[in-house]
């Protein structure tokens, strides 16, 4: 059975808020949705950036199968001690070599805590859906995306982009708003 472990990135205040608008946090809607998936998994929920949460150690985090990030309405780019909590607890992730996965905010968590840089999107917010995402010659080779047909959208809402990928990346899919839409990051022991 695998155990998977949800790392969500709200803070308390906009997890409740997001309880009420949408029935569940965002990290609550990633564990619900792993469980659809693999009924079998038993699937774990942290809040890493809560200043009393409990942040597993690389050698803690061996016990996962995987890891997956949120997204958040936090500014990876707003060095706030939330943010510091959530790159520590990432960079922990990496040390640990567990594979991760995050989406939207998740990615940029993971790119910053590898040494590449987040910003406040330039052009505009995208926001409802992420259109026409393709992916690099990379992209198309790797297996998250070889099965996604040229084009493609996705459900996203995000004001802040990667702007620099940090080494040991692979840019894996862009769009017109945004150069970089997925990634694979190699950093220390781990993969994202």
């Amino acid at each position: 059975m695998p155990h998977y472990l949800v790392a969500q990135s709200e803070l308390p205040e906009q997890r409740e808020a997001r309880r009420q608008r949408a029935g569940k946090s965002a990290g609550e809607t990633y564990a619900a949705t792993l469980r659809q998936m693999r009924p079998d998994a038993q699937v774990s929920l942290i809040s890493p950036a809560d200043e009393d949460a409990v942040r597993p150690s690389p050698s803690e985090l061996v016990a996962f199968d995987a890891v997956f990030l949120t997204g958040s309405p936090m500014h990876v780019y707003n060095r706030t001690p939330p943010v510091e909590r959530q790159l520590a607890f990432m960079r922990a992730v990496f040390a640990s070599g567990v594979p991760s996965f995050g989406s939207c905010a998740g990615l940029q968590v993971a790119v910053a805590a590898a040494g590449g840089r987040v910003r406040k999107m330039t052009a505009r917010m995208e926001a409802g859906v992420a259109r026409r995402i393709s992916p690099t010659e990379a992209g198309r080779a790797h297996p998250m995306l070889n099965e996604r047909p040229p084009s493609w959208d996705a459900a996203a809402v995000h004001g802040d982009e990667v702007e620099e990928l940090p080494p040991g990346a692979t840019l894996l899919a862009s769009n017109g708003a945004s150069r970089v839409q997925a990634a694979e990051i190699r950093h220390d022991r781990g993969i994202f």
